[in-house]
């Protein structure tokens, strides 16, 4: 389908080179065209879906958006309320969409919708949803805090008719086929953090280093060159587990435990570095001049976003089986 045909380990590769450009906006959207939108039609999706939408994906004269999250529904993907009901060889769709990477330039959508009043996790389904067909309200794009380079869209859907074909795999497994996704889609943000963090560590030494306060430079007090050398062992320990958990999936392994691992320590030390560093920096972390409160404000999402660090812990918790069982 125009790809390389190599394994998700060159995916990653990716993730963290692209973590060489100076903000986090532009990495993020070529993680959802790579590994967040595209994994579920690649692994289940029709020839002809494929030949329709994959393949101008990957060669780049598509952009492809993931229709996951709701208003009323981030992390808690079960309770989404977007229906797509079939009516004779048409699902006809509506509801609506929130926090749309991409979404007001997307040419398509990975939607996940309702397709049945079954149970929340057996009534979803993933569709291929062309997004120029009548219908389809992009409302606006949203004003964030950071990822300011990408767009993010609200979307809303009325009576939106879209073929059954364009369905990816089998009806009723949207929600497992989404689950499957998560796992590249966390994998890749973490990965994607890796390279940005230690630029920042980098930058922040050099800046200390000729920086004086008190008549010696910042980087000479012990406790900042402590604090640095931490910050420097922790990027490090999220490389490993970011490349155990690669070679694992790589394998055929479930590594859904190690994919929310890395994602929930990649938030959480996303915001350690850059608010510890930006501290070193003074009143000049306080600007918009420099990379660190640029990634100190994009960075903030790889906590929120693809999951919440809390939603990670229920998954790690589960799959320690250390809460009892309903």
């Amino acid at each position: 389908y125009g790809g390389m045909g190599l394994d998700f380990s060159y995916n990653i590769a990716v993730a963290e080179e692209l973590g060489n450009i100076r903000c986090a906006g532009v990495p993020m959207a070529i993680g959802v065209q790579t590994g967040m939108a595209t994994p579920a039609l690649t692994r289940f999706g029709s020839h002809e879906l494929k030949k329709q939408f994959l393949v101008p994906t990957i060669a780049g004269d598509f952009v492809a958006c993931l229709g996951v999250s709701e208003a009323g529904a981030g992390s808690d993907v079960a309770n989404i309320k977007t229906t797509a009901v079939r009516k004779g060889d048409e699902y006809v769709i509506n509801g609506g969409k929130m926090w749309i990477t991409s979404g007001s330039q997307a040419d398509w959508m990975c939607l996940l919708a309702n397709t049945s009043e079954g149970p929340p996790h057996q009534n979803k389904s993933l569709i291929c949803l062309p997004m120029n067909l009548p219908g389809i309200h992009v409302a606006k794009k949203i004003d964030k805090l950071g990822m300011r380079s990408s767009d993010t869209a609200q979307i809303f859907f009325e009576d939106v008719r879209v073929p059954c074909k364009n369905l990816i795999g089998e009806e009723g497994m949207g929600f497992t086929y989404q689950m499957l996704q998560f796992q590249e889609e966390r994998l890749w943000g973490a990965a994607s953090v890796i390279i940005p963090l230690e630029i920042v560590i980098q930058e922040t030494i050099d800046y200390t280093r000729q920086r004086k306060v008190f008549g010696q430079p910042v980087l000479h007090n012990q406790t900042v060159h402590f604090r640095l050398a931490e910050l420097a062992t922790e990027v490090e320990l999220l490389r490993s587990l970011v490349h155990r958990a690669v070679a694992l999936y790589v394998e055929g392994n479930d590594v859904t435990k190690f994919a929310s691992m890395a994602k929930l320590k990649a938030g959480r030390l996303t915001r350690e570095v850059t608010d510890s560093c930006l501290q070193f920096w003074g009143g000049m972390g306080f600007t918009s001049e420099v990379l660190v409160s640029r990634l100190y404000r994009d960075l903030r999402l790889i906590s929120i976003g693809g999951g919440t660090d809390e939603t990670m812990l229920s998954i790690i918790c589960k799959y320690m089986e250390i809460l009892p069982r309903k």
